[in-house]
């Protein structure tokens, strides 16, 4: 890595490193480190407080996150709370190999082992594996899959669990199992295929694929999760049409798709995936669900339309790397608690209660944490509508957050059967290249490629046409000029072939800055939305809690700094 001038513009491994701050905050001292689920920053002072989720799931999540983190940002902070995230986690294992919630003495549950946490944990034991190569770990995450295959209903070509959670010793009801009573199925088993299909890519593990195989099966052809024209069902026995586990599922099932090689499972996600994006605005902001949790946007469900439109970009869909970009710059990176001095916060601890909720350095804790329950103007949610306001911040969205700060950074600069693509026009150093994005202050972005490259593609922003687009290509001394509007320069419609480039070279590409304004629909309430390429940088009307969208400055040339891009022989691909 070498120190220079590069723009400063949005950078995902630093946002990754507050990610970290906040990971490291939300561990309970008073508690045996075990993380606070969620906070409500609008009551004075702001307090933390703990939920049914905060072992196998929290624990899972985190987990997941810290070590991403690591990897994109370099920072080694908070490796003895992460040492306790691992400890407390591997201690919720039984011996049937799956992770059950501990009793805690302030609230009113018993121990099980509830199938939403098992995603989480079978999630943070992958990522583990891959990144340590750990036994441990892979002993753990065998027993675990073992564990999930052995407890399953299995009818003829579908897989299902017929109870959201499983006791020690069976099922609470085989009137359930046998009435296929199954509850929702996007949530419980839909959303597992996605880790469930990395391990077994990892490891070879027959009995992930087997769970994946006949999971998706029981989505696609006999559940009834999604409606035929790619809706979701709204009932209540499907969640409502819950859109973090409808977009997870569809994420898990375009993954495993373009695994086997299934075309028409990508066609199946594509319509869902569309007919989602109808529901959500163009900068990110997504419902909670079709019923009462409409108003609730999570950072949840944003990285799950991230992450499944990125793999739809992968499969041919290619209009899809500029939505996922919009994404990440926009609802992803503005849902980052960064700014808190709105926060009221003290070190008092005489209110706090162990094990429930704490009252103290909440503001300090939780900076670099993702919104819980945002509105399209608002950090905070307090409408008039549906629930009223909940959660300013959940874990799960902390540990989301951070995975789609990592979809994003894994993703700008791709590579296949030796084609260099940068899909992101995202601040990114790599092997290959590093890429320096000016945007949204200029249409620039500079190339600064480190090894010879046999083909080269850039992606384009849809809104900036192709008959301005020009590039200058700087060598040994020496600049040739070339233009979008030349014969057999694109491809895929979106992408500039740039063929063959050289170690040293520098291509800088520039084309002309959108300025526009939309009107954004979000559940019957319209937002006047003005942008500058892919950034938004003004939203009517404004917020009235913390409001999002107005700290944004531009500039006619883009500010520079001093920095290093963070550049990896081997990365993590999730």
């Amino acid at each position: 890595m070498t120190r220079r001038q590069i723009p400063d513009t949005l950078t995902l491994e630093e946002r990754a490193g507050h990610a970290l701050n906040a990971m490291v905050g939300m561990a309970d001292r008073e508690y045996g480190g075990i993380p606070f689920f969620a906070a409500n920053l609008m009551t004075d002072p702001a307090n933390l407080t703990h939920g049914d989720w905060d072992f196998g799931s929290s624990h899972g999540r985190m987990i997941d996150g810290m070590i991403l983190a690591r990897h994109m940002s370099g920072e080694t902070f908070g490796a003895e709370t992460e040492q306790r995230y691992r400890d407390n986690l591997m201690s919720f294992f039984k011996e049937d190999g799956l992770s059950y919630r501990q009793t805690n003495p302030n609230f009113d549950w018993e121990p099980n082992a509830n199938l939403i946490d098992q995603r989480a944990v079978i999630l943070s034991l992958t990522t583990w594996f891959m990144a340590t190569g750990d036994a441990k770990a892979k002993e753990a995450a065998d027993r675990h899959v073992a564990a999930l295959k052995r407890i399953a209903i299995k009818e003829r070509e579908v897989w299902y669990y017929p109870a959201s959670e499983y006791k020690e010793g069976g099922w609470p009801s085989a009137n359930a199992a046998q009435l296929r009573l199954a509850p929702d199925p996007a949530a419980f088993c839909g959303r597992l295929v996605m880790p469930l299909l990395k391990y077994h890519e990892l490891t070879g593990n027959r009995d992930a694929f087997e769970l994946c195989q006949f999971f998706v099966a029981l989505i696609v052809e006999r559940s009834g999760v999604f409606n035929k024209d790619g809706s979701f069902n709204d009932a209540l026995a499907y969640r409502s049409g819950h859109f973090h586990t409808r977009l997870g599922t569809l994420d898990a099932i375009a993954r495993f798709g373009a695994f086997t090689g299934d075309a028409s499972l990508i066609a199946f996600v594509e319509k869902s995936y569309a007919w989602a994006l109808t529901q959500c605005t163009a900068f990110g902001w997504t419902p909670g669900d079709m019923k009462e949790q409409a108003y609730e946007h999570e950072t949840c469900s944003l990285v799950d339309l991230i992450a499944t439109g990125i793999t739809l970009a992968k499969s041919g869909y290619t209009k899809y790397w500029g939505t996922v970009e919009r994404f990440i710059r926009n609802h992803l990176t503005e849902s980052q608690l960064l700014d808190l001095d709105w926060v009221k916060e003290t070190d008092d601890r005489s209110r706090n209660v162990a094990g429930r909720i704490s009252y103290t350095n909440v503001a300090t804790s939780t900076r670099g944490a993702f919104a819980g329950y945002s509105a399209p103007n608002d950090f905070c949610c307090d409408v008039n509508h549906g629930r009223g306001h909940t959660n300013d911040l959940q874990i799960c969205c902390l540990g989301s957050g951070t995975r789609g700060l990592y979809m994003g950074w894994s993703n700008t600069v791709t590579e296949k059967n030796g084609k260099i693509s940068v899909n992101f026009l995202l601040n990114r150093g790599s092997k290959w290249l590093d890429v320096e994005s000016h945007l949204p202050h200029e249409g620039k972005v500079v190339l600064r490629v480190h090894r010879d490259l046999s083909s080269l593609q850039v992606r384009i922003p849809e809104w900036a046409g192709f008959a301005k687009v020009r590039f200058v290509r700087e060598r040994d001394g020496s600049a040739t000029e070339g233009r979008g509007s030349e014969p057999s320069r694109w491809v895929k419609e979106c992408f500039l072939q740039l063929n063959e480039a050289y170690a040293g070279e520098t291509i800088t590409i520039t084309f002309p800055l959108s300025e526009r304004t939309t009107v954004e629909t979000a559940i019957g309430q319209t937002f006047v939305t003005q942008w500058r390429g892919d950034d938004v940088v003004g939203i009517t009307p404004s917020g009235t809690k913390h409001p999002l969208y107005t700290g944004r400055s531009v500039f006619d040339e883009a500010p520079m700094r001093e920095g290093e891009l963070r550049r990896l022989e081997s990365e993590l691909v999730w």
